[in-house]
C-alpha cells in the first residue's frame, strides 16, 4: 500500500513475490540480494517486452517511486511528446534503473455484437451467448470437491484452456447447444467490432499529469545524485512548438499551464523537505544553545568559541561518507545535529575548567595547558563510547549515514576541540587584556 502497489490490479500487471530465510541463516542482506537480481531479471523482461522493478519491503517513504517526473502542460500530446524525451533520458543515465511511465500501451477491445435475429432463428437468446462465452474466457467456480490431501473444500473452477481461447477464431468455434439439440457456432451468431481502448488520464490537484518513474541503484543509491546528473539533458529537450525551454519546480507545483513544465517528485520532494525541516531545527537548536551558554557564563564571545566544534564536525562527516562510500542522506543529518550537542559540550568542560582555574589565580596559559589534559580523559570517553556505539549500525543499509556522521564526526570534532577551543580561548583572554591595557593607558 505504501508506493501505491493496489494500482496493480490490471489483467497485464503481475506481482511475484520472494520470502528469504532468517538473515542470521544467509550470508547476503537482502538489500544485497535485490540488487545482484535486478539485472538478469531486466534482461528476461526486456526479451519480452515487459518493465520489471525490483520491489523491496518495506520499500520506504510513500511515494509512487524514488524518482518521479511529473509532466504538466496545456495538451496531452504535449505533454506525451515531452514525457517520452524525459523517460528516455532516464533510461540513458547511470544508475537509474526500473524506468516506467504512468501512460499504457494502445490496448485493443473487441466486441462481440449478437445479432439477435440469427439467435433467435436457432432459439438462443443474447443472455445465453454472453453467458457461455463469458464462462469460456473467465474462471468461474461452478462446484466443489473433496481431496484427501486438503482439509477444506477445493472449489472446481470452468474455464477453457490457454489453447482454446488465445485468438478469435478459437472463440468463434465455440459451440452452443440450440433447443432442436443442433449445435451452432458462435462466430454464426455474433458480429466482432475492433476499437482501441481509452487510456487513464491522471490528475493531480485538479491538473492533468503524465508520470515518468524510475529507481535508483548501482552506481548511485540517493535520488539528488540522479537528478543533478540528469540536469544538463533535461534543460535540452524542445518541447512541441519549441521556443521555450521547460521550467523544472523542485518544491512547488507549477502556477500555469501555457506551457509544458516538470516537477520532481518521489523521494526527492520527501528529502528536501525533511532536509528543510531538519535545517529550521537545526537552526533553532544553534541559537537556543548560544543563549544557554551566554547566560551561563555572561559573555556573548566565550559561546561562539565554544560552538566552534559544530562546523568542525564537518570537517570529519563529508570526508568520511567518502571515505566509506556512503551517500549524505536524512540520517547522516541526523547524525549532524545530534553531533552539535555533544561537541559543545566538550567545549564547556574545557572553558568551564580554565576560568574555574582562573578563579583560582591561576596563569591563563597554565590553566589552558592543565584543562587538556586533566578534561582529556572524560572528553576522549564520551568519544569513544559514541563511535563503539555507531560502529554497530555502520553497515545498516538505512542507518549506515548516521553512524558514518557519529563515527567520523566525533572522532575528527573531538581531536580539533583539544587543540583548537584553548587555543582560541586563550588568544581571546590575551586580545581582551591588551585592549583592557590600551584603554587604560589612553585614559
Amino acid at each position: 500500500l505504501i508506493r501505491h502497489y493496489f494500482l496493480r490490479n490490471q489483467p497485464e500487471l503481475a506481482d511475484i513475490q520472494v520470502n528469504m530465510i532468517h538473515k542470521h541463516d544467509r550470508e547476503r542482506l537482502s538489500h544485497d540480494i535485490a540488487v545482484s537480481i535486478r539485472e538478469p531479471i531486466t534482461a528476461i523482461g526486456e526479451k519480452y517486452g515487459a518493465r520489471i522493478k525490483i520491489a523491496e519491503i518495506p520499500p520506504g517513504p510513500p511515494v509512487i517511486a524514488t524518482l518521479v517526473a511529473e509532466v504538466y502542460g496545456p495538451s496531452y500530446g504535449d505533454q506525451l511528446a515531452v514525457a517520452r524525451e524525459i523517460r528516455r533520458i532516464f533510461q540513458e543515465t547511470p544508475g537509474v534503473v526500473d524506468v516506467d511511465w504512468m501512460v499504457e500501451d494502445e490496448q485493443v477491445k473487441y466486441n462481440f455484437l449478437v445479432d439477435k435475429e440469427k439467435a433467435a432463428l436457432h432459439g438462443l437468446s443474447a443472455g445465453q451467448i454472453s453467458q457461455t462465452l463469458y464462462y469460456a474466457l473467465n474462471p468461474t467456480a461452478v462446484s466443489t470437491g473433496r481431496f484427501e490431501a486438503e482439509q477444506e473444500p477445493v472449489e472446481i473452477v470452468l474455464r477453457l484452456p490457454m489453447a482454446r481461447r488465445s485468438s478469435l477464431e478459437d472463440l468463434k468455434n465455440i459451440y452452443l447447444t440450440s433447443p432442436s439439440g443442433t449445435q451452432v457456432a458462435l462466430g454464426d451468431m455474433v458480429q466482432i467490432k475492433q476499437e482501441v481502448l481509452h487510456k487513464t488520464i491522471y490528475r493531480k490537484n485538479l491538473r492533468r499529469v503524465i508520470y515518468v518513474t524510475g529507481n535508483v541503484a548501482r552506481e548511485i543509491e540517493s535520488p539528488v545524485y540522479a537528478i543533478l546528473d540528469m540536469e544538463e539533458a533535461l534543460s535540452a529537450i524542445v518541447p512541441p512548438g519549441g521556443g521555450y525551454e521547460i521550467k523544472k519546480y523542485y518544491a512547488s507545483l507549477p502556477e500555469e499551464e501555457q506551457e509544458v513544465t516538470m516537477k520532481w517528485d518521489g523521494e526527492w520532494d520527501i528529502t528536501q523537505e525533511v532536509f528543510r525541516d531538519m535545517g529550521a531545527s537545526f537552526a533553532v537548536v544553534i541559537v537556543l544553545i548560544y543563549f544557554l551558554l551566554v547566560a551561563w557564563f555572561h559573555s556573548f564571545f566565550t559561546p561562539i568559541i565554544m560552538m566552534l566544534p559544530i562546523p568542525l564536525a564537518l570537517a570529519g562527516v563529508i570526508p568520511g561518507h567518502w571515505i566509506m562510500g556512503t551517500f549524505f542522506t536524512a540520517t547522516s543529518m541526523i547524525g549532524f545535529i545530534a553531533l552539535a550537542g555533544i561537541m559543545v559540550r566538550n567545549s564547556v568542560l574545557l572553558i568551564d575548567f580554565i576560568e574555574a582555574r582562573l578563579h583560582q589565580e591561576m596563569d591563563l596559559l597554565d590553566a589552558v595547558i592543565e584543562s587538556g589534559a586533566v578534561r582529556f580523559r572524560p572528553i576522549a570517553l564520551t568519544a569513544g563510547t559514541l563511535i563503539v556505539g555507531a560502529v554497530v549500525i555502520l553497515f545498516d543499509p538505512i542507518f549506515s549515514g548516521l553512524a558514518v556522521s557519529l563515527l567520523f564526526g566525533t572522532l575528527v570534532s573531538t581531536l580539533l576541540t583539544l587543540f583548537m577551543v584553548p587555543l582560541l580561548y586563550y588568544l581571546f583572554k590575551i586580545r581582551s587584556k591588551h585592549t583592557e591595557q590600551h584603554a587604560q593607558s589612553r585614559e
